[in-house]
């Protein structure tokens, strides 16, 4: 086992991976990260998918019987994905039933063209529970404004939630406030809470990015002396909203009825600033109750030099509050970095998904041809989100 991994998750933090492919699944490289890696949950998105779908030929096959029955294209994309998760969710089910259903997760998305439409997402969230049909999947549904709704609509279903693209505070209280009613809800609809699980993914080095590009514009010594600050901060002041709302009377009466709190999520935790630490988002943002799901090269990267230093979140609330304050007297509008954030995170992944989308639609029309290889067509799905 390594030893800093284990280090890391005996300080409550747990190690996901934020990527999969069907090589990876069927080289076993999943299932050797769960037993060497520590890792105990896989995200997915559509860009993840894009890029899987694209690069390996383990897909020919079902290309070939998915084009020969003439499904639509948006049909094959299901099929495909769908697939590889519930191959997944298999993988990690010794990590599900040790825990208790805590972890051993496998994420997947619902179409991210749907952010803003409150009904078709519940739909889909349905449909994608059904497909799948595995008691360790969770449902990724974006926090926008008609997302809060089909986060409570769907875990009153008793379906499992992941609440993607996170930001912001103010968003992540009302994300919470959505999971309680939801399980309020599941709870009155006669569902076994304890079966529920979610988890809220709040993004880290995106903010950076954004802030650390309007200090740069800003100029000034005391503006670049704050670059690299914003992401952190904000991540800590999110976690200790996450300890208010679940130390309080609401939530209380849902654990003493077998609920599982909605643990925080640390996505987007790749360095995108070589200047920075490669593992920063980990080091800094280690506290109990916590998930970190991280690129393979990241859970390596931690494996090799990662310093677990206790809690390093929890102590650093003034801190924190104080990188906010001085980034309003460099004239950084955070309320406008957020609202940035939360739009170019879904536009980035709805042009994922149509990149994917066509890049099938190219694989099924070859593989109907007979020429080719099918998953070759795929390959300029592929993107960074």
């Amino acid at each position: 086992m390594t030893d800093r991994l284990t280090e890391l998750s005996a300080a409550g933090v747990a190690v996901w991976l934020d990527d999969l492919s069907r090589t990876r699944l069927s080289s076993g490289g999943l299932d050797q990260l769960r037993r060497e890696k520590r890792v105990v949950g896989v995200t997915t998105n559509p860009t993840i998918f894009a890029k899987a779908l694209g690069d390996a030929a383990e897909y020919d096959w079902q290309l070939r019987d998915l084009a020969t029955r003439g499904l639509e294209v948006e049909e094959a994309v299901r099929m495909l994905t769908t697939y590889d998760v519930r191959w997944a969710c298999d993988v990690m089910r010794p990590a599900y039933d040790a825990t208790a259903g805590v972890d051993g997760r496998v994420s997947i998305e619902v179409d991210p063209r749907l952010a803003h439409e409150t009904a078709k997402t519940v739909a889909e969230a349905k449909a994608l529970w059904w497909l799948v049909d595995r008691p360790n999947l969770f449902i990724k549904i974006p926090a926008t404004e008609a997302g809060l709704p089909a986060i409570t609509a769907t875990l009153a279903e008793g379906i499992s939630v992941n609440v993607t693209l996170i930001f912001g505070l103010d968003r992540y209280s009302q994300v919470m406030d959505a999971f309680l009613a939801g399980l309020e809800q599941a709870k009155a609809n006669g569902h076994d809470l304890s079966k529920i699980g979610s988890v809220a993914s709040f993004f880290v080095s995106r903010v950076d990015t954004e802030v650390d590009k309007r200090l740069e514009k800003v100029g000034s010594d005391e503006a670049k002396a704050l670059r690299g600050k914003a992401a952190v901060a904000n991540a800590r002041l999110a976690y200790e909203r996450y300890c208010e709302v679940f130390s309080s009377a609401r939530w209380q009466a849902l654990a003493d009825a077998g609920a599982h709190p909605q643990r925080p999520l640390w996505a987007s935790t790749s360095t995108k600033n070589p200047d920075y630490r490669d593992v920063i988002y980990v080091e800094e943002l280690i506290a109990p109750g916590t998930v970190n799901t991280m690129p393979e090269a990241v859970i390596h990267a931690f494996a090799d030099h990662g310093e677990t230093r206790s809690d390093t979140v929890t102590g650093a609330y003034d801190d924190a509050r104080k990188v906010f304050t001085d980034l309003a007297a460099a004239g950084v509008d955070m309320s406008d970095v957020i609202a940035t954030l939360e739009r170019e995170g879904v536009e980035k992944f709805e042009a994922s998904w149509v990149e994917l989308l066509d890049g099938v639609r190219r694989s099924l029309k070859a593989a109907g041809q007979g020429s080719g290889r099918p998953g070759q067509a795929a390959k300029k799905a592929g993107g960074t989100a």
